[in-house]
């Protein structure tokens, strides 16, 4: 069962969404060590008061099993800013401001690859009234920029030059702004 969840409901359980994010992104392959208390106390919060801020969350026997998140991206945010200055200024006044901002998609390993994070980036694009969505992920061929691609995702940027690239998502909806 996927739920979406507030600001208010996601900070409710900001611990077990770090330790998600500590297992998906600890897990043998990744080149990560996440940090899950800084997950629930800082990357989460701060991202939560950000406008259109939206969580999904799967659990599995009454605990969670992933999750997806993002928000309302706009220039003067680290992110976005970060990404305006690696790309074509083209490219940046088209996609950048505005759009949608997958944050983290994360799932426990022993609940990955049975089409869960498919269903939980769905459940988070789902509705929302953004024309655009922009994303970063591996550069490299791993699971996750093949599942973004299987979901219409286009790769923008091959890499950004830190091992990241940019996909995004043209929703073809109109703006609702």
């Amino acid at each position: 069962m996927i739920d979406v969840l507030d600001r208010t409901a996601a900070l409710a359980i900001a611990p077990e969404l770090g330790e998600v994010f500590a297992a998906a992104f600890g897990a043998p392959g990744y080149d990560e060590e996440p940090d899950p208390g800084h997950f629930a106390t800082d990357q989460l919060p701060t991202h939560a008061d950000r406008d259109d801020f939206r969580l999904v969350a799967a659990r599995s026997d009454g605990s969670v099993v992933g999750f997806a998140y993002g928000f309302t991206g706009q220039r003067g945010q680290w992110w976005s800013d970060r990404i305006a200055n690696a790309v074509t200024p083209e490219l940046a006044d088209e996609w950048i401001g505005g759009h949608f901002e997958v944050v983290e998609l994360a799932v426990r390993p022993d609940a990955q690859r049975n089409g869960l994070g498919a269903e939980l980036m769905t459940a988070l694009m789902a509705g929302l009234p953004h024309r655009r969505a922009l994303l970063t992920t591996y550069s490299d061929d791993r699971p996750a920029p093949r599942l973004y691609r299987r979901l219409g995702w286009q790769l923008l940027v091959q890499d950004l030059g830190w091992g990241s690239a940019l996909y995004g998502l043209d929703r073809g909806v109109p703006e609702t702004r």
